[in-house]
């Protein structure tokens, strides 16, 4: 039998939210015997990981489209920059002949364009859900996915949006829900030591909004609470300014000492168990694994309540929701289970069981290899799609 390849095109090389799934994807199709060949414009620490997999890596520089970009001079300078990386994108697939082109992301829509004038079958994993953003902008994000054979979406809220955003998808979506990947033990539970730590895991963004977490801490400091806060993350892509000021409010005299800084952190299992709960302070989420990597964890969430989050905390039950840009909000649920320790250890037993049974990586891989083996089959039986003439 003829070994299948999968080519992997991704934005980056570093390990956030989409970038663990591909490598669950990478896991999935090695563990059928596929060969996979993951593209990207960076080394990162990604690379060690995929290597580690048994994946291939293939460095290509190629843009990739941010929202600071959504502007009519910013898509005009992205077009006339890609023509030679569509070149590259396109020799490189008639040179690998691959039987899928795997996405990873709405921000590479030139390799869904490559796909198309190699004749490959194109698969976009889609993860974004940004309702929030203009109409138009969904739009302009979502147009490249008519490229696509198939689109796969990471959450029931990025299905659900990526229908209203562009209907003429709705027969090529599928529904893969993330699968994350738990620690190697059973939780370990944290020593008490009079201190309260709470966890943040994530970009350091004005998305992600760790700046709620901030205030919520100086709000039950100012209460006399004996918490803390630890800022796992680097900062987003252009927001380093922004990060500078989150550690200048760390500094002030009502907050020294209490809020740290430690960078990006693999695995993130160590920080979770320095930690009595996990903080999610998002102002949006298409699912938000960080929040089932606590609840795998076994630490009580507390999480702001946008729709990712809703796909993986029942408030009351597997965690406790809150307003987004709330503080008063967030510092008043942490102080719940500080006052009641009960009340977490039984949020983060329930949500522990629940992780495990919805979002397991077994459950995934079958479901993510399924997709890619539907459309090979879908593509073979009616034949290649012959290539885009140039």
């Amino acid at each position: 039998m003829t070994q299948r390849t999968v080519v992997m095109a991704n934005p980056s090389a570093d390990v956030y939210g989409a970038d663990l799934q591909l490598l669950e994807s990478v896991t999935a199709y090695r563990g059928r015997g596929w060969r996979v060949v993951v593209v990207t414009p960076s080394t990162g620490p990604l690379l060690p990981r995929l290597a580690a997999l048994g994946a291939e890596v293939e460095l290509l520089p190629f843009p990739v489209l941010c929202r600071a970009a959504l502007c009519p001079g910013g898509v005009a300078a992205l077009v006339r920059g890609s023509h030679d990386a569509v070149t590259r994108m396109r020799r490189l697939l008639q040179r690998l002949q691959p039987d899928v082109l795997y996405v990873n992301t709405l921000t590479l829509p030139w390799w869904q364009l490559a796909g198309r004038m190699a004749g490959v079958p194109v698969l976009c994993h889609v993860h974004e859900a940004e309702a929030r953003d203009p109409a138009w902008m969904r739009a302009t994000l979502a147009a490249p996915l008519a490229l696509a054979d198939m689109v796969v979406a990471n959450s029931r809220t990025t299905m659900d949006l990526t229908v209203r955003t562009a209907p003429y998808l709705r027969r090529r979506l599928r529904l893969v829900p993330n699968g994350v990947r738990g620690p190697a033990g059973h939780p370990v539970p944290h020593p008490r030591d009079g201190r309260f730590r709470m966890l943040v895991v994530g970009r350091l963004s004005p998305r992600k909004a760790p700046e709620v977490a901030i205030e919520a801490t100086a709000l039950l400091r100012a209460a006399a609470l004996p918490v803390e806060l630890e800022l796992c993350g680097t900062a987003g892509p252009g927001h380093e300014a922004y990060v500078e000021e989150l550690r200048q409010r760390a500094e002030s005299p009502d907050l020294l000492g209490a809020v740290s800084f430690t960078g990006y952190q693999a695995p993130i299992w160590p920080a979770l168990e320095r930690a009595d709960a996990l903080v999610a302070t998002s102002l949006g989420e298409s699912f938000g694994n960080a929040v089932v990597e606590g609840q795998l964890a076994g630490r009580p969430v507390v999480a702001s309540a946008v729709p990712g989050h809703l796909e993986t905390v029942t408030d009351g039950v597997t965690g406790l929701l809150v307003p987004a840009q709330d503080p008063e909000a967030l510092a008043g649920a942490v102080a719940r289970i500080l006052d009641d320790p009960e009340l977490g250890r039984r949020l983060a037993a329930q949500a522990l069981h629940e992780a495990e049974e919805r979002f397991g990586v077994r459950r995934y891989g079958e479901e993510i290899a399924s997709a890619v083996d539907d459309l090979v089959v879908r593509s073979g039986a009616r034949g290649r799609r012959p290539a885009l003439q140039r």
